[in-house]
């Protein structure tokens, strides 16, 4: 494979002057220019990327850093970045923690050496300190998830309210005894949506009950589990809210064991409208995410923040839907 050195001859040029060829420095005249673009289609060149970009301080890699790909709302989350990313012509590292801290440590050194441009923590758990940290020397943006009162750019939907008008929605169609599988406590999501449940019962003169709300996992098994624990109790609920759409079809599938039906008996609304709601018997109503939407703006707004837009931040609330379906009328 023919090396910089071979262009340089067959050129008649200097190897720095091949260098300012492929940075596309203004100072080489055009005649030279050519001469060179000739040599390096003629001996089938391909220079080193990665090290150029290096050397510019630049690599042209986002990374994604995320829980887990098996979760149809963070695959959706990022197709979209890939969309908008493509269209800059940058690179996206998909970075699947596991929620484990070591394997989060492995994928930040790829930043802190430079090796990326920057990162999008897409409902990453991670340290309030060392995001700060991060955060001072690295261009980063949080989707889905944030920590309230800090100056990072973040992306998400106002989960209170989507909360809220989906306890409504069962209200109006008869149910008085709503209960709620949230998700994992170290989320802003959670805290918001069980704020937005709190008031829509208040709104509507129901007394809230503590031991119908429970933590799931945001997968099938959990909302099995505590779909099951409902049920055991002497007054089970009528209605659901399920933080996410395999909880709710795992609750679905436990009533319909129990000899239950959705939504005669029991009516239950999901999380995200992800594509199992609609294939799933019954459909499943549920708040739908513009996920896709999320992925392109948390790639918008990085890239303003690495094209050296100094102390830029944006904290952007994107539009949610309720989609009503089978599994609440």
């Amino acid at each position: 494979m023919s090396g910089i050195k071979e262009v340089a001859k067959l050129a008649g040029v200097s190897v720095a002057t091949v260098s300012r060829v492929l940075n596309d420095s203004s100072s080489v005249l055009p005649e030279t220019k050519d001469r060179v673009c000739e040599a390096i289609e003629k001996l089938n060149y391909q220079p080193n990327l990665l090290a150029r970009n290096l050397r510019r301080s630049e690599t042209k890699l986002i990374l994604a850093i995320i829980p887990s790909i098996s979760n149809m709302f963070f695959s959706e989350v990022v197709r979209g970045m890939q969309n908008k990313a493509r269209k800059y012509g940058y690179n996206l590292l998909l970075c699947n923690t596991e929620d484990d801290s070591e394997s989060l440590k492995v994928y930040l050194n790829l930043l802190k050496s430079r090796q990326a441009d920057g990162v999008i923590f897409v409902s990453s758990a991670i340290e309030q300190q060392t995001l700060t940290g991060i955060a001072k020397t690295h261009p980063v943006v949080l989707c889905s998830e944030y920590y309230d009162g800090l100056d990072i750019s973040y992306i998400s939907i106002d989960n209170k309210l989507a909360a809220y008008q989906a306890v409504q929605h069962l209200i109006r169609t008869g149910r008085k005894r709503i209960a709620f599988i949230n998700g994992f406590d170290y989320h802003i999501s959670t805290r918001l949506r069980l704020e937005g449940y709190k008031q829509a019962l208040a709104d509507n003169n129901i007394e809230f009950r503590e031991e119908l709300v429970r933590q799931g996992t945001y997968g099938l098994k959990s909302g099995l589990r505590v779909m099951r624990q409902f049920l055991s109790l002497e007054e089970p609920p009528d209605g659901v809210l399920a933080g996410s759409d395999m909880m709710a079809i795992g609750a679905i599938k436990f009533i319909k064991q129990s000899g239950l039906k959705v939504p005669e008996d029991i009516g239950v609304v999901g999380f995200d409208d992800t594509r199992a709601t609609s294939i799933f018997e019954p459909s499943v109503t549920s708040i739908s995410q513009p996920m896709f939407d999320m992925g392109q703006c948390a790639v918008d707004i990085l890239l303003k923040k690495i094209n050296s837009l100094q102390g830029y931040e944006e904290k952007l609330i994107l539009e949610h839907e309720l989609v009503i379906r089978h599994s609440t009328v």
